[in-house]
């Protein structure tokens, strides 16, 4: 055994500053094994033993997994690989953790009911790939079966809103207005009979022109840095 070192099960968990029913468990789990027994079957463990227990107490600590720990002190991985499996976990868990929170502070601005907070949660926490989802649906179901113009569709696709990773209330407040409003049926289908009559205009009509007002409209207001402005309260939930 090196150095002629050996700790009982119980000093090997003060030195670690873990409890032996700890230790224990990672030495059953085969992370720290025992160097040797004594004569009365008591596990003893050797300086090796010491180090892999204080590495596995410090993985743990950081959120790694047991299996990515059991790769590593096999060798069947590096710390390298593991570090940025976790890193990149610990990305998600914080963008998760701010839009959480920003949800909270949206709630406690507007004084939410319980389901309202429930309908915040659920669209919010969708990925962006998944909310965009939601606002091409909407293109399509609304503009696919017109021939509208389309530079105008293609203004509203290319014009997709983006929730930040760390976003104020006013911005969850906002997604979550526009995902309710192009999921209305009766809003659905004003823009509906808006896009077959500009369509029925022809190019040189008024579709051009209102495509025309749009775009200029919009690439003002979002040069401008001011806030959208909120939707009426007595627009249809």
């Amino acid at each position: 055994m090196a150095d002629g070192i050996v700790f009982s099960i119980g000093e090997l968990a003060r030195r670690a500053g873990l409890t032996v029913k700890t230790v224990r468990f990672y030495s059953d789990a085969g992370l720290v094994p025992p160097a040797e027994r004594s004569p009365a079957g008591h596990r003893l463990y050797d300086l090796n033993g010491l180090a892999r227990v204080e590495l596995v107490r410090t993985l743990r600590d950081l959120d790694v997994d047991l299996q990515s720990i059991g790769r590593l002190l096999d060798r069947r991985t590096t710390l390298s690989e593991i570090a940025t499996v976790h890193a990149e976990a610990l990305d998600t868990q914080i963008r998760t953790l701010r839009l959480r929170r920003a949800v909270m502070r949206a709630v406690a601005r507007q004084g939410s009911a319980l389901e309202e907070l429930r309908i915040m949660h659920d669209l919010v926490k969708l990925s962006a790939e998944e909310r965009n989802t939601i606002i091409h649906e909407f293109i399509d179901a609304t503009f696919g079966e017109v021939a509208a113009n389309p530079q105008l569709v293609e203004m509203m696709r290319a014009s997709l809103p983006e929730l930040p990773d760390d976003p104020e209330p006013a911005q969850v407040e906002a997604w979550i207005e526009l995902a309710d409003l192009v999921r209305d049926e009766d809003f659905r289908a004003a823009v509906r009979r808006m896009a077959q009559h500009q369509a029925d205009q022809g190019e040189s009509g008024l579709h051009h022109e209102l495509t025309e007002m749009v775009i200029e409209r919009v690439a003002a207001a979002r040069g401008s840095g001011r806030p959208p402005p909120r939707r009426p309260r007595w627009w249809p939930s």
